[in-house]
């Protein structure tokens, strides 16, 4: 798997650089000061992650997100946490927050490495078959697999595909997050943002930007925010106080 680094910091370009040389096996093929450069050099070159920042000169980290082909993953790196859900908006793998710890880098890395062998052309992608008021019927390696709604913890959109989330495992299936949506008991399933639905049976906390399952922080996207907020505490709170 390869990567470019695009950022207007020279010195941010060469630390990003180190550390991901240090916490992975990625191919660097480039480090670009300007999105326009960097363009220039996907129109001859394939290139699967992108690590980018947001705040740059000419054409913005979240501008250049919006060209990049259906195929190459993006993780944004920046020092302003205000983007965060725009970012996911265009599908970005991850958002990291400068100065980036290795830790981190390091599991946005394994996400998007997981991501790509999903998405590569050689997998076979899953398909609902039917669905029930208990459970999805997915087919899989010439196979029907039940799965059960109390089962999925949430899901993520990404690109022409969603990922579910059940239990500890990761099923991707051909098919956008609005169609899966409307499959699912919609008393139980919320849509939160543009890229994720998630079991309300899994919430664990709140707030006016984030929810929590467990570990995991889903961005909670404005458009949808007062009808989760609605929905979630029967309108007991005001999504904006």
């Amino acid at each position: 798997m390869n990567c470019i680094i695009v950022d207007d910091e020279p010195l941010a370009r060469e630390q990003m650089q180190s550390m991901i040389k240090e916490v992975s096996q990625l191919e660097i093929l480039g480090k670009f000061s300007n999105a326009p450069t960097a363009l220039d050099f996907l129109k001859e070159n394939k290139v699967d992650l992108i690590f980018l920042d947001i705040q740059m000169p000419m054409v913005t980290g979240l501008q250049f997100a919006a060209q990049l082909p259906r195929q190459t993953l993006t993780i944004f790196t920046t020092a302003y946490s205000q983007y965060a859900l725009k970012s996911y908006e265009l599908d970005a793998i991850d958002y990291l927050l400068k100065p980036i710890e290795k830790s981190r880098l390091a599991k946005a890395i394994h996400k998007a490495e997981i991501y790509r062998k999903l998405l590569s052309d050689d997998t076979e992608k899953n398909t609902i078959e039917s669905n029930t008021v208990d459970f999805l019927l997915i087919k899989s390696e010439r196979k029907f697999h039940r799965i059960n709604f109390a089962d999925i913890r949430f899901i993520e959109g990404l690109k022409d595909y969603v990922v579910m989330y059940v239990g500890n495992q990761k099923m991707i299936t051909a098919m956008n997050l609005k169609t899966i949506h409307q499959k699912l008991p919609q008393h139980l399933f919320l849509r939160v943002s543009k890229s994720y639905v998630v079991n309300s049976k899994y919430i664990d906390s709140f707030d006016h930007r984030s929810i929590f399952l467990g570990d995991v922080e889903i961005p909670l996207g404005e458009v949808y925010k007062r009808d989760f907020f609605a929905v979630f505490s029967g309108g007991s709170l005001n999504p904006e106080e």
